[in-house]
């Protein structure tokens, strides 16, 4: 399909489709706070940061209390786009990434909806490649296009190094999004992304969108194979028994788990995309649940003035 063909189905289905799913509602992929000080209310413990205790209500009252922000408006979000070798996979509906535009495309229509400008960095083999945030469709389409027309990539790729580009280069408040397979050579326990993850975390909102395929959990009983690495090129014919089959099943579960726990313990929000399900869907109800979760939160929290 040609790049033009694929930039208008995008178009349709996350114009109509996502925007009928969440039904009008104006909000972004995950309801956060502003820069702007607003009311105090009672300290939650758990679920507020100590970093906004307002001193002066808590000696008065002898509650502890914190000072909500204003949400800002106008804010920019900032998307990192995986490109690297190991996206050109795919075995069900889709390649991962084709799931990595699609999701990208979702994000920046939700981010045009409520007002912010909206900018992407492109992790492509070595390099890194910036797009400057903007607002309006044309700049989104633009950007679309663009990684739609992308040439596949050659060689191993840094997410990390790619995760401290972005962070080095805007201090502003705003929402950061990381579209990828999340996928390190280095330890599944340890993975070279967690650290420049985490200290983004601490200063944005940071949303990991983990793109998966249904071959990278569990193998086919399907006798030879010949697997290929997509970052270096080496290949090797597999047997694929019985055995090999549950190991491979146990260690993709298992890095899959440890990726979980990687991003927990960074302080990013967590979105699971899949090529053999629908990712519209997905985001949708990932949408809407942050909206409720928000909701209920406030619904909790007592408000003085």
């Amino acid at each position: 399909m040609s790049p033009e063909r694929a930039l208008r189905r995008l178009e349709l289905t996350v114009l109509r489709r996502l925007d009928g799913l969440l039904q009008g509602r104006h909000q972004g992929l995950i309801p956060g706070p502003g820069s702007e000080p607003g009311d105090t209310r009672v300290y939650v413990p758990g679920e507020d940061d100590v970093r906004r205790m307002d001193w002066a209500v808590t000696a008065r009252t002898t509650v502890p209390h914190v000072r909500d922000l204003i949400a800002d408006r106008e804010l920019e979000t900032w998307a990192l786009a995986d490109l690297s070798a190991s996206m050109d996979f795919g075995t069900a509906d889709m390649t991962k990434r084709d799931l990595v535009v699609s999701a990208v495309g979702a994000i920046g229509f939700l981010a045009g909806r409520v007002g912010d400008r909206f900018g992407a960095y492109v992790l492509h083999g070595h390099d890194v490649h910036r797009y400057p945030a903007r607002p309006g469709r044309s700049a989104l389409y633009g950007l679309l296009h663009t990684l739609l027309a992308a040439p596949e990539a050659v060689g191993a790729a840094d997410l990390g190094q790619a995760i401290e580009v972005m962070s080095a280069a805007h201090r502003k408040r705003g929402l950061r999004v990381i579209v990828s397979d999340f996928l390190s050579g280095s330890s599944p326990e340890a993975p070279g992304w967690e650290r420049p993850l985490r200290r983004l975390a601490a200063r944005q909102q940071v949303l990991a969108v983990e793109v998966i395929d249904p071959r990278e959990l569990d193998l086919p009983d399907v006798g030879l194979v010949t697997f290929t690495d997509p970052e270096t090129g080496h290949s090797r014919d597999v047997h694929l028994s019985r055995r090999l089959r549950e190991r491979y099943a146990a260690a993709a579960a298992a890095q899959r788990a440890a990726t979980r726990v990687a991003l927990r313990r960074a302080g990013a929000g967590h979105l699971v995309l899949r090529t053999d399900r629908d990712w519209v869907a997905d985001i949708a109800r990932f949408v809407l649940g942050q909206s409720r979760a928000s909701r209920g939160l406030s619904a909790r929290r007592g408000v003085v003035r």
